[in-house]
């Protein structure tokens, strides 16, 4: 039994060591315009989500969910960070395909995480990403706007649709489901 569990035992440790070595010969693909290896991947949102369970604190919005809220969500969003995650033209980034990860695209995806985390991802931004850190750019309300508009893209208000529609000449999501994005930082 003391053979079996020193060979299991090391058996582990030439698979650490044999991993952290081709890491550090470089053998790990550092390009951000391809695509990243699934699990790759699902180790990286499976930490991400842990981190988030753990370190985020369940706020409740100090904004409410206004009509101007909303709209003015929107307008923050589409300055902010429709480069990146896609514009309220349904069109995803033309940037989404040269990062590494790639962003979630969240007018086309949908967000189902609650409003605290996309608040706190957004104040925070995301490690080893392009996300940055909104919290010595933005404010606290203007952080809490979006979060509102993006948890409610699929179930705006009829003033908030009618806005969307006039400034882009497209129509809202209405009722889509997210589409299996896992990119760390999408919504999970």
């Amino acid at each position: 039994m003391r053979n079996f569990v020193l060979g299991i035992l090391g058996t582990l440790a030439v698979l650490a060591f044999g991993g952290l070595g081709l890491l550090l010969l470089g053998f790990f693909p550092s390009r951000a315009n391809v695509a990243p290896p699934r699990i790759e991947m699902r180790i990286a949102n499976t930490a991400l989500d842990a981190s988030i369970d753990r370190h985020a604190p369940h706020l409740n919005s100090p904004v409410p969910p206004t009509d101007d809220n909303l709209i003015d969500g929107m307008k923050l969003y589409t300055m902010n960070c429709a480069l990146c995650h896609g514009g309220l033209d349904l069109k995803p980034s033309p940037l989404a395909k040269n990062f590494y990860p790639p962003p979630p695209q969240l007018i086309l995806r949908g967000v189902d995480d609650p409003e605290w985390q996309v608040f706190f991802l957004t104040r925070t931004g995301i490690r080893y990403t392009a996300m940055p850190a909104w919290e010595n750019v933005l404010t606290e309300p203007d952080m809490w706007k979006i979060a509102a508009f993006l948890t409610r893209t699929q179930k705006l208000p009829p003033a908030a649709k009618d806005f969307w529609q006039k400034s882009t000449g497209v129509a809202p999501p209405v009722g889509q489901g997210r589409g299996g994005d896992d990119t760390p930082g999408s919504s999970r």
